[in-house]
């Protein structure tokens, strides 16, 4: 359609999967190192989780072009199998052959003999489930005892798990326990940040053929912000964009283009964010209601400095004083803050729900319980309620729920933007900005955070695995020390938790216990989401 007209060879943005436009962004990268180690020497199972669309089947596809020839792979998709349907397709992966209603027994016993084979003629062999949340537990229950059958170093059957939050959620079923304590290696997908994102659209508007300039700026990071950085939502508001800009006859998509097509596409999407003209609706409404309540009968200059973008004026409190003092039973925090802003807290005073909209911030649908921040020892993310302040907040540089107190009523945001002077949260889904000496009124320095789990289980010497060696790989990074030439906890991986434990004041044993782990955790959590942006990102 419009090929020709911006010079494409071939279509950019089609969401039908292409290895041509293979693109791995550093979090793509960082779930293929997780997921091959994971399924290294000794490995069963590894799971990739995500939301819709950020690009599971892409790193799935590119471990399996990685792979060398001694790995025999079967890729299952879309599976809603029962137990012997499971196998069957596994039969069928690998051409094992199998008479039509065959028992349980009898398939499990040929793919048994078809790994002894391979294995006796030096093939590893690796399963590949996509859409793996749809299997029932039952189901997930015969994967993990076909994988029984190993060697004194090896598993015969290798299993990578994809699938969206979901799976997460019911591997922490208890007859599912066994199956959790066998995966080696596991990894949720984030979606782009507004960086990665302009570089995908680049990168693929180049290899089309096109000019990767062909998005100014400011629509790049409009898609960048709309889509929440999820490639396949990237890929639809370009398409639309390209088309509504030939059929404009617009030599390059201009931001008012841009700007439809975010909204065409997002409309229909589930997101915390609503799409731009219905956030500039409701802020104009917000605002309104702030001016009817607080400074009626106000003069027409006044009426228009409220209509500035920041929800809450430093000078209101001041003017409140100033005009109502003879109003002793309301208070001035109630003025300052209107009664829009105190309804909208109103609506937010359930802590579940408040995580919930966090763990959104990350690419994360959270299941009843992640939302209560229990202690979860299987779960991909750690949950904790702490205290701070602000300024200690803004060096973890992490997104987290705040506790808030208006008028003697709890409630609670997420904290999800932070600049010099303002912050930016999220309240009854709604996003608000305030002044951070208008947050100090109303915060105290309780809050949540959340952050994705590396690690399961105590390390300590003599141990090996992927999971010693993914410690040496992070210490060595925040350390700045060369990498082991080994993933077995030695001296030398002592000498780097004693240093690190010495840094962070913890006790200095050279164990890598529950602190420790949860400490070089914080600090390992290069792309998680960020309180603040890097200029670039801007």
């Amino acid at each position: 359609m419009y090929n020709t007209h911006f010079g494409f060879v071939e279509l950019p943005f089609s969401i039908v999967p292409n290895s041509r436009f293979l693109f791995l962004s550093q979090r793509h990268k960082e779930a293929i190192y997780h997921l091959q180690a994971g399924l290294g020497n000794g490995g069963g199972f590894a799971m990739l989780t995500g939301e819709v669309g950020t690009g599971k089947t892409t790193v799935a596809r590119a471990m399996l072009k990685a792979l060398d020839s001694k790995t025999q792979t079967g890729l299952i998709l879309n599976p809603t199998f029962s137990n012997i349907e499971l196998l069957e397709a596994i039969c069928d992966e690998f051409a094992i052959t199998y008479e039509p209603h065959s028992s349980l027994k009898v398939l499990a016993s040929s793919i048994q003999r078809f790994l002894l084979d391979s294995y006796a003629q030096g093939r590893q062999t690796l399963l590949v489930i996509d859409e793996a949340q749809h299997l029932s537990a039952e189901v997930l229950e015969q994967l993990r005892l076909l994988t029984n059958l190993e060697t004194e170093s090896q598993k015969l059957l290798k299993v990578l798990l994809i699938g969206q939050p979901e799976l997460q959620h019911k591997l922490q079923m208890p007859q599912l326990r066994q199956l959790a304590q066998r995966i080696t290696g596991r990894y949720h997908l984030l979606p782009l940040s507004i960086d990665e994102a302009t570089k995908y659209i680049q990168f693929r508007l180049q290899l089309a053929g096109g000019q990767a300039e062909l998005f100014n700026a400011k629509s790049l990071k409009l898609i960048g912000q709309e889509t929440l950085g999820i490639p396949r939502l990237i890929n639809l508001v370009c398409d639309g964009a390209l088309k509504r800009a030939f059929s404009l006859g617009e030599s390059t998509p201009s931001y008012e283009t841009v700007h439809f097509a975010c909204h065409d596409v997002m409309s229909l999407q589930y997101s915390f964010q609503r799409n731009p003209s219905t956030r500039k609706a409701n802020k104009i409404t917000r605002t309104s209601a702030l001016i009817v309540s607080a400074l009626m009968g106000l003069s027409l200059a006044w009426v228009s400095v409220q209509f500035l973008p920041a929800l809450i004026q430093p000078s209101v409190q001041h003017f409140v004083e100033s005009q109502y003092p003879e109003k002793p039973n309301v208070s001035i925090e109630e003025e300052v803050f209107g009664q829009d802003f105190q309804a909208l807290l109103a609506m937010s005073a359930d802590l579940p729900t408040a995580i919930s909209e966090l763990y959104k911030v990350w690419g994360y649908h959270a299941s009843v319980l992640d939302g209560l921040c229990l202690p979860n020892e299987q779960g991909m993310f750690q949950c904790e309620e702490k205290s701070g302040s602000l300024d200690q907040v803004a060096k973890a540089n992490f997104p987290i729920v705040l506790t808030l107190e208006l008028a003697g009523k709890k409630s609670y945001a997420v904290l999800y933007h932070l600049s010099s002077d303002k912050v930016q949260l999220l309240v009854g889904g709604e996003r608000i900005e305030l002044d951070k000496t208008d947050l100090n009124a109303i915060w105290h320095g309780e809050y949540h955070l959340i952050w994705q789990r590396l690690w399961f289980n105590t390390l300590k010497p003599g141990m090996s695995g992927h999971h010693v060696a993914s410690l040496d790989y992070q210490l060595s990074e925040i350390l700045d020390q060369p990498l082991a030439t080994s993933d077995v906890y030695g001296a030398e991986l002592k000498r780097k938790v004693e240093l690190f434990q010495r840094w962070q004041g913890l006790d200095v044993d050279g164990i890598a216990g529950k602190k420790t782990l949860q400490r070089l955790e914080l600090l390992s959590q290069e792309y998680s989401p960020k309180l603040t942006q890097t200029e670039k990102e801007v």
